[in-house]
């Protein structure tokens, strides 16, 4: 197999069914609870990557009989490149995590904050299709609070990569009990996925809903409570 530095270049190659599948192996970077990616990631600069998926698409946009003369498709394969690259999988460099401004509690505040509704977008990573849907967010101070618009950095940061929701919303569970140095975490994600809502079954009026409650919010009383705040 060819390389260029720790490029593989696979579609160049043209690999056959099992060394594709042994080469995946190979590059896999096992994980549980954080997205798996190859250990090969980042080591292709942005600009690279834009030019390589350009490449890569404008040939799906080929196989599928569209003709990219056309002035409405010309652009398509290095808008969508940009998209991938910028915006819908900017979360998987972990370059671009978002710096988090702490200030000390100053007022004693030892009840939960709960910042409710959050947008989120995100890609089902089984069918490349959106998930979209809003995110519940609470927390108990342990001496230190979180500037709020943060909250909703983490979470967008963790919704633009290719994602299942359960893994996603423990994800941001993990980023703001590290961040705030506390347990006392609740995580509500409730959201439509268009893979079921656009293709398949194509239900339109189901969403899924996840949890995630640690520390006091493992407390009846407090996730009631929670509950209240966002319903």
């Amino acid at each position: 197999m060819k390389q260029n530095g720790t490029l593989h270049k696979v579609m160049e190659d043209e690999l056959s069914l099992p060394d594709q599948k042994h080469w995946f192996e190979t590059l896999h970077v096992v994980t549980s609870g954080d997205t798996p990616i190859r250990k090969d990631a980042f080591d292709l600069s942005d600009e690279e990557k834009i030019k390589k998926i350009t490449l890569y698409f404008a040939e799906i946009m080929s196989i599928l009989g569209l003709d990219l003369n056309d002035d409405s498709l010309r652009d398509t394969p290095v808008r969508v490149a940009k998209m991938f690259v910028k915006e819908t999988f900017n979360g998987l460099d972990p370059g671009n995590k978002p710096s988090v401004t702490l200030f000390d509690n100053k007022y004693s505040y030892n009840q939960m904050l709960v910042e409710k509704n959050i947008s989120l977008y995100s890609t089902c990573e089984h069918h490349f299709v959106p998930i979209i849907g809003k995110a519940h967010i609470g927390y108990i101070s342990s001496g230190k609070v979180i500037g709020l618009s943060k909250i909703n950095r983490i979470v967008q940061y963790y919704s633009q990569r290719p994602q299942v929701q359960e893994r996603l919303t423990m994800q941001i569970a993990n980023e703001l009990s590290s961040v705030l140095g506390t347990e006392d975490v609740a995580v509500v994600i409730d959201a439509t996925h268009l893979c079921v809502a656009s293709r398949g079954i194509k239900d339109i009026s189901s969403s899924t809903v996840t949890a995630e409650y640690r520390g006091a919010f493992s407390e009846t009383g407090r996730r009631e409570e929670f509950l209240r705040y966002i319903n």
